[in-house]
C-alpha cells in the first residue's frame, strides 16, 4: 500500500515539474521572432564571458538571457523595451555599445587615455635617458690607464 502511494507521488511530481518546465520554455518563436531574438542576443554582452555576445556564449547566464529575450518577444515587447529591461537589470555594461554618459566615459575614453599616457611616459623616458647619456672625452689619466690595460699599440709586435 505504501509503495502505491510513493509511486503515485513520483508520477504526480514528474507531471508537475514537466508542466512547469514546458510553461517556462514556452512555444517556439516564429521566424520573425527568432530573427529578432538573434539580433537582440548579438547586441548584448555575456556578463560571464565578457568577450562574447549572449548569442555566442554557452554560459548558463547567457542561456537564461536568451530565454528571457524569447519570453519578452512572446509577450509582445519591442526591441527597445527588451534592451531597456536588460540595462535596468544588468547595467550599461550588458550592451556592446553602451551610450556615452558620464558614468560610461571610462568605457569610452579609458583606452585612448591609457594610450596617450603610455606615449607620454615613453617620450619622457627616452628624453631622460638622452640627458643621462652624455659623452665626455677621456681625461689624460684615463687615457694613460687605457693604454696600460690594453698595451701600447706602438710597442706591440706585429
Amino acid at each position: 500500500m505504501m509503495n502505491w502511494r510513493a509511486a503515485f507521488a513520483c508520477v504526480l511530481l514528474t507531471l508537475v515539474t514537466s508542466t512547469a518546465t514546458a510553461a517556462r520554455t514556452g512555444a517556439p518563436l516564429d521566424a520573425s521572432g527568432a530573427r529578432r531574438a538573434a539580433a537582440l542576443a548579438e547586441q548584448l554582452r555575456c556578463l560571464v564571458c565578457q568577450n562574447q555576445s549572449i548569442a555566442e556564449s554557452n554560459a548558463e547566464l547567457a542561456v537564461d538571457l536568451r530565454r528571457e529575450i524569447s519570453e519578452q518577444i512572446r509577450a509582445g515587447r519591442s526591441d527597445q523595451d527588451i534592451i531597456d529591461f536588460m540595462v535596468a537589470r544588468y547595467g550599461d555594461f550588458v550592451l556592446y555599445r553602451p551610450p556615452v554618459k558620464p558614468h560610461t566615459w571610462l568605457l569610452w575614453f579609458g583606452p585612448a587615455l591609457l594610450a596617450v599616457g603610455a606615449v607620454f611616459a615613453f617620450a619622457r623616458a627616452v628624453r631622460n635617458r638622452r640627458r643621462r647619456v652624455v659623452e665626455q672625452p677621456l681625461t689624460e689619466a684615463e687615457h694613460a690607464e687605457a693604454k696600460r690595460l690594453l698595451g701600447d699599440p706602438a710597442k706591440s709586435p706585429q
